[in-house]
């Protein structure tokens, strides 16, 4: 039986925001159909040009602000509404807490059902801006008229950027120097539709404790004119300058990175530190983009573990054995587990070069290797996981129910697959205690969370959903 739609594409209506999904984007309710506008705030009236009419929801284009938010602010970047980097600029960073704690009790109330959770106030950073410690900016155009920046949202057109308000302010000087060498020697942007031109991006790394600066240009072409004149003009620019690498990518793809990395100035690598651990990042290392936020965040996942130097501890996707290390400091012994081989590499390095011996970092899959550890006579007392935007794969979170730790710490980068795996987890005897929001991310609708879970005993056990 079809249904009339109570709105047609083109057609303009009136509409009261009441809350932003998680993309940012505001939304309402027009005689039951769900509206999205981009730009709207919750709270406001607004005017909406509608572009998509679905058969569930629709898209509208703002047109007019008829009641306007108190939260309403005016974005400091000036290609803010073309840029895809940003989506809250024009959200008092008040208002951007509170719209992300909004997000993470969304998610856990309506897609994991789950009742009665602490969702905690959202840690703010104490500086939302210039928070960025690596930068990728792509380049397109020609040596005459180039474009340098960010891509546009959605799409693969470049805006020209001379400041980037979240980024490192080094990081901007990195782009003004190659941005001069690239005019005064007429060195091309790469062309993504003809694969012509040179320069692909531009990578900017900035020890956020050090001030150490790492410069990588990613090429199209193994030699490039006039590098020696691009690294004198970054030594003079920047005295901070540690590292100049160029990184060569051939192929016709998104991936920014390509195969073959070598050192044209300097070492490979800089150092930075997050809270008193040391690391070696190198270009392509993962490291936290907001290193102030993510030592608060780590310190919390600490917290959360309550440990007392006498536990045994998984830490499940280590990745480079970030938050392993920070756990190894308070636990007994720490295993960090993760597939990626050199992560795994790299997780072994930052623990020698922090002259930690009580971590043990394997390769493989946790789900295979967590149980390998319980039948060799280890008890795991806490498990924290720290999965990738995905979540956990069941068979991981099975595995973490079998080996049974007292307790449980979820790192997340997204409240809609914790909200999954959390009502998992309840259904297999854990209790959801709180959960911090982070904000790691300030100006964009991204947040991280911390949550604690703990073991039920059989008497007590229950499932907390809804």
């Amino acid at each position: 039986m079809k249904h009339d739609l109570p709105v047609s594409k083109g057609q303009t209506i009136e509409l009261e925001i009441t809350g932003l999904n998680s993309e940012g984007d505001g939304v309402g309710r027009f005689e039951g159909l769900t509206i999205f506008v981009k730009g709207a705030l919750s709270g406001e009236k607004v005017l909406a040009n509608l572009t998509v009419v679905k058969k569930n929801y629709a898209v509208g284009k703002l047109k007019k602000i008829l009641v306007e938010s108190p939260d309403r602010v005016k974005p400091l970047c000036p290609v803010y509404k073309e840029c895809g980097g940003c989506q809250l600029q024009h959200l008092s960073y008040e208002g951007q807490l509170k719209a992300k704690r909004q997000q993470v009790w969304d998610a856990l109330t309506r897609i994991g059902h789950l009742t009665g959770v602490n969702v905690l106030p959202t840690l703010e950073a104490p500086n939302p801006w210039n928070y960025r410690n690596k930068m990728q900016v792509p380049c397109m155009g020609t040596p005459q008229k180039q474009f340098i920046g960010c891509f546009a949202l959605n799409t693969h057109k470049v805006i020209d950027v001379e400041n980037c308000f979240i980024q490192k302010e080094k990081n901007n000087a990195i782009v003004k120097v190659v941005r001069e060498w690239m005019k005064k020697y007429k060195i091309a942007p790469y062309d993504e539709d003809k694969g012509t031109g040179i320069v692909r991006h531009i990578m900017g790394r900035v020890g956020a404790k050090t001030g150490e600066l790492m410069v990588c240009l990613v090429t199209a072409t193994d030699n490039v004119p006039h590098f020696k004149d691009l690294t004198k003009m970054l030594k003079e620019a920047l005295p901070e300058l540690k590292s100049v690498v160029q990184n060569v990518n051939k192929r016709h793809t998104n991936v920014i990175l390509g195969n073959k990395t070598q050192v044209i100035y300097g070492k490979e690598n800089i150092s930075d530190s997050i809270g008193n651990l040391k690391f070696n990042i190198s270009c392509q290392s993962f490291f936290q983009v907001n290193s102030e936020q993510a030592e608060r965040l780590y310190a919390k996942a600490l917290e959360y573990a309550a440990l007392t130097g006498k536990e045994i501890v998984a830490d499940v996707y280590c990745g480079t054995g970030t938050i392993s290390l920070f756990l190894a400091q308070k636990a007994k012994h720490v295993f960090g587990i993760e597939i990626v081989a050199p992560a795994i590499r790299d997780a072994k390095a930052n623990a020698r070069n922090n002259n930690i011996n009580n971590a043990t970092f394997i390769l493989g899959d946790a789900a295979q290797k967590m149980p390998e550890l319980v039948e060799d006579g280890v008890k795991l007392d806490v498990v924290v996981v720290d999965p990738p935007r995905a979540g956990c794969e069941p068979r991981v979170l099975d595995a973490i129910a079998k080996v049974k730790p007292k307790r449980v710490v979820y790192v997340s980068c997204n409240p809609a697959t914790l909200a999954r795996d959390l009502a998992y987890m309840t259904q297999k005897g854990y209790k959801v205690d709180k959960v911090q929001p982070c904000d790691m991310f300030p100006m964009s609708f991204h947040v991280e969370c911390v949550c604690m879970l703990s073991k039920l005993s059989a008497a007590k056990k229950h499932v907390d959903v809804g």
